[in-house]
């Protein structure tokens, strides 16, 4: 059974923590339709503060991503890891596995928090969203409502 991932992640610093930028960061798309591509390669799509939030299309291999997706019983299992280092912020209970059965997809949220290794730089922060499809998917289809939708992001001051 095929399986579409797209991986969307915005990127920004205390710059676009208020105003104009943090608005039109907010308003930055959480999904994208899909080109047409091999089964295990990812649609990647990067947005910046720096490039004004505008989106930057890629393809990565499924193995790269930090995201373990595994078939058994007929239905595939998502979940995304999360490295202790990128704990922040604390995610003190995540989330189980979502399991699809073919047909559906998950759109899956997490957010992070990051200084430099000295702590001499400001914070930067990311939003990572994870749409991931089973089964044969149409080019559109991330730009609807997912079957499930997981918010695993957490304050970040």
């Amino acid at each position: 059974m095929e399986i579409t991932v797209q991986w969307i992640r915005t990127s920004w610093t205390k710059q676009s923590r208020g105003g104009e930028v943090a608005a039109r960061r907010n308003a930055a798309p959480v999904g994208f339709p899909v080109p047409q591509t091999a089964p295990s390669f990812a649609h990647v799509v990067r947005m910046k503060e720096r490039d004004g939030f505008e989106p930057r299309e890629s393809w990565d291999e499924l193995r790269k991503l930090d995201i373990g997706l595994r078939k058994a019983d007929g239905r595939l299992r998502v979940l995304p890891r999360v490295e202790p280092l990128f704990g922040l912020p604390p995610r003190p209970r995540r989330p189980p596995a979502v399991r699809l059965h073919p047909g559906e997809w998950v759109r899956w949220q997490l957010n992070f928090r990051f200084s430099s290794a000295a702590g001499m730089q400001d914070w930067t922060y990311w939003l990572d969203t994870f749409n991931i499809a089973y089964g044969p998917a149409d080019a559109d289809l991330f730009l609807s409502a997912p079957t499930v939708f997981i918010d695993e992001c957490g304050p970040l001051r």
